[in-house]
């Protein structure tokens, strides 16, 4: 009996102390991006590139670099169950970002309506949107596609090389772009505080560090709290990495866009988001297919074929200019349909194992009959 209760009030201080790491992997991993992302926003401006280049490429790369982190991290690590995690923050971070993200941009049109010269109007750079979330359509569907069959590393390999490719073209062609992007100012650098003076370059280059560094150690336990708590509670790792990593690593996005919005700079807001998820779409699905089996169960296939029908409806919604109450429902209904199929999906470990194929012996090295049925077991010996 006092064994009994010792062992609970165990497990009780050990799921408290996990859930408060998970929570410190957080903000490390959210403290991180927001140096890194400021630094490379500086970075970007100081090499003289054009501002929606910083602004759709760089920012976007600079915020999704966290969850692309998550699966090295815990490929690296090698801990059972860390490739699912990996698996579970590739897809996951397209999936959140063509739902939930859209969701956030297209409810704060909506509230700040009234402020806004455009009111609940989406004014955003037509072009260049599109061409992030068509991009974004083939890629990432082709890479989800993908992991619906058993193929051989080789042929992996080629597919990785080829969306490492293609993002690179994206980038070059954004660059070339360049332009005007809405007017965004950069805020100042976190590490030179000194107003009227333009910081120095080190001071950049050891922000831009200290923040890689905070990342990086908040994935690395990130992936040791999540593997925990999904063998504590019997949920799979994959499924809490799905929501969980992009939900620790997208935080200082969604508050980018919201601000952005408020303030009339749709391009600002939209662009950070798909500018993601084109870079999403390809080189964190690139590093999947290369260095894991990127053999997607039901859930995963389920998680990405989400995230490609929100942002199909994105790129409806952005060329009508109107992020308002049809396409929130849309990604709403998308997002909760994901959630119900996520809870009444059966696991990997529930699944009942395959019996045996017509004809074969029930009794290991005796032949079944010349009929095709099995041998029955002999009887025990008297």
């Amino acid at each position: 009996m006092w064994k009994g209760r010792y062992r609970c009030r165990g497990m009780r201080h050990h799921r408290r102390v996990t859930a408060l790491l998970l929570l410190v992997s957080f903000v490390l991993i959210v403290v991180g991006a927001l140096l890194f992302t400021n630094a490379v926003e500086w970075l970007g401006e100081r090499l003289n590139l054009g501002e929606s280049a910083v602004g759709s490429l760089l920012a976007a790369v600079g915020t999704a670099l966290p969850e692309s982190l998550i699966p090295a991290v815990a490929v690296l690590g090698g801990q059972p169950g860390s490739e699912e995690v990996a698996i579970g923050a590739i897809i996951g971070a397209p999936f959140l970002l063509g739902t939930v993200a859209m969701i956030v941009i297209g409810v704060s049109a909506l509230a700040f309506r009234k402020r806004r010269e455009k009111g609940r109007e989406i004014s955003a750079d037509p072009r260049g949107m599109q061409r992030d979330l068509i991009f974004f359509l083939i890629f990432f569907a082709a890479g989800v596609a993908l992991g619906g069959f058993g193929l051989s590393h080789g042929v992996r390999i080629a597919a990785a090389v080829v969306l490492v490719l293609a993002y690179i073209a994206y980038a070059i062609r954004t660059v070339r772009k360049g332009g005007d992007s809405g007017g965004e100012e950069l805020q100042a650098l976190i590490f030179h505080r000194s107003a009227g003076q333009n910081p120095a370059n080190w001071r950049m280059v050891v922000q831009l560090l200290v923040g890689l560094g905070g990342i990086v150690g908040g994935a690395e336990l990130f992936v040791e709290e999540v593997i925990k708590i999904s063998e504590s509670l019997g949920i799979g790792a994959l499924v809490l990495s799905l929501v969980l990593a992009p939900l620790a690593t997208e935080l200082p996005e969604k508050a980018n866009s919201i601000l952005w919005v408020r303030d009339d700079k749709d391009s600002l807001a939209v662009g950070n988001v798909s500018g993601a998820m084109a870079f999403q779409a390809t080189m964190p699905v690139a590093f999947g297919l290369a260095f894991t089996e990127w053999s997607l169960d039901p859930v995963a296939l389920a998680a990405g074929g989400v995230g490609v029908l929100g942002g199909a409806v994105a790129l409806v919604a952005l060329r009508r200019r109107s992020f308002g109450p049809v396409p929130i429902l849309a990604w709403t209904g998308l997002f909760g349909a994901f959630l119900v199929f996520a809870a009444v999906a059966p696991s990997p470990e529930e699944a009942p194992p395959p019996g045996p194929p017509p004809g074969a012996p029930l009794v290991p090295g005796v032949p079944p009959p010349p009929g095709g049925a099995p041998v029955p077991a002999p009887a025990p010996a008297p």
